[in-house]
């Protein structure tokens, strides 16, 4: 009777493909593409609701007074603080600076859509989540402006 267990026949070639991934694929380079997937998506939301630079529209008033109506903010302020989010905060991470609260804010605008706007487009927001909670938890990586700065 053997101590010692053989592996079984595809192991070799799983830890093989394993190291070689990890090698072409380290996490600061994951954490980059993530940084950039959810900052567009915000990014891109955020210009839907301005006029040139800055200028929140008439439709994006329009929009937190009907479809995005929240039960505890008004919608002026609602929308001038979700476009000003939208801008901000992906800005923020695509620099990797304070990424970890960006992440986060980024993370309660994805619960409150969530909660209180579209409860059916949860397969959608949970993706938004899977791309921002690693960030809270590991930061920016060391392709970041936290990493240069010293900041968590």
């Amino acid at each position: 009777m053997a101590t010692e267990s053989a592996p079984p026949t595809w192991r070799a070639p799983l830890d093989l493909y394993a190291s070689s991934v990890r090698k072409l694929l380290p996490t600061s380079l994951l954490l980059l593409v993530q940084r950039l997937g959810i900052s567009a998506v915000f990014f891109m939301s955020g210009r839907t609701k301005v006029d040139g630079l800055l200028t929140v529209n008439d439709t994006a008033f329009e929009l937190f007074r009907s479809d995005y109506a929240l039960p505890f903010v008004k919608p002026e302020i609602a929308a001038y603080a979700a476009t000003y989010s939208e801008h901000l905060f992906p800005l923020l991470l695509v620099l990797g600076l304070v990424t970890r609260v960006s992440a986060t804010a980024l993370l309660i605008m994805t619960s409150v859509i969530e909660i209180f706007v579209y409860p059916d487009a949860w397969p959608t927001h949970l993706s938004w989540a899977g791309l921002l909670l690693p960030l809270i938890a590991l930061g920016g990586g060391k392709l970041s402006l936290d990493r240069v700065l010293g900041l968590p």
